[in-house]
């Protein structure tokens, strides 16, 4: 049943990335599964109910990717780790990275459900810890921690777009580069000055591989 569940939850993604909310009917994924409509419903009992499905698997999966990093040994460590967590997600998981950040409206939701408002709350938590414990060793600058989680969030989730979108000409491994450069770059800038001198080498050696990695020409386009 479980294997029948996440095909179920694969090909309602597909469906909902392409065609959206209005484009995923219970007909049309049970098509796409490969079993009638009634057989659909004894595993759910609409469209609503699979989308909310998806989105909790996705949170759950990308809660383990972060914890990963609670296994480095310093604070600092702890935060790239987690940081590097969220790019491996990001990149691994595109799909379901994309469906995290629809909002409930776009995924025929009157509020997002309980569970999945939680584990939000435990991922914001989660970089709040990160951060706050870098601050209380000194590592990064004193501040508002919850603040700073939401600049270095926004940064990394831009980043993200920007590449998924192909607005970076680089493949994987030059995108993971150019975030290293770019992130020791914004975290350099929050850090006392020894981390930051460290930071400012790091992203020197980065940027030196990174001669051909820049925003696309507007003759690019947008793809996606």
């Amino acid at each position: 049943m479980q294997d029948q569940r996440d095909s179920i939850l694969a090909c309602a993604c597909d469906l909902y990335l392409s065609d959206g909310f209005a484009g995923l009917s219970m007909r049309k994924l049970a098509k796409e599964v490969g079993v009638t409509a009634p057989a659909l419903y004894r595993y759910y009992d609409g469209r609503e109910a699979v989308l909310a499905d998806l989105v909790r698997q996705a949170h759950r999966v990308f809660l383990d990717y972060l914890r990963r990093g609670l296994e480095a040994p310093t604070p600092v460590d702890r935060f790239l780790s987690a940081g590097e967590g969220y790019i491996d997600f990001a990149l691994e998981h595109p799909r379901w990275y994309a469906i995290m950040f629809s909002g409930s409206e776009r995924l025929g939701m009157d509020a997002i459900p309980d569970d999945i408002q939680s584990m939000g709350l435990a991922i914001h938590q989660f970089w709040n810890d990160r951060v706050n414990e870098c601050m209380r060793t000194g590592v990064l600058k004193e501040g508002d921690p919850e603040g700073v989680g939401l600049t270095l969030w926004a940064h990394s989730h831009g980043m993200v777009q920007l590449y998924q979108q192909g607005r970076l000409n680089t493949d994987e491994a030059g995108f993971r580069r150019l975030m290293k450069a770019s992130g020791a770059r914004l975290f350099g800038g929050l850090m006392n000055d020894d981390y930051a001198a460290r930071l400012a080498e790091l992203a020197a050696e980065e940027s030196a591989v990174l001669s051909g990695v820049g925003a696309a020409s507007e003759t690019d386009g947008v793809k996606g």
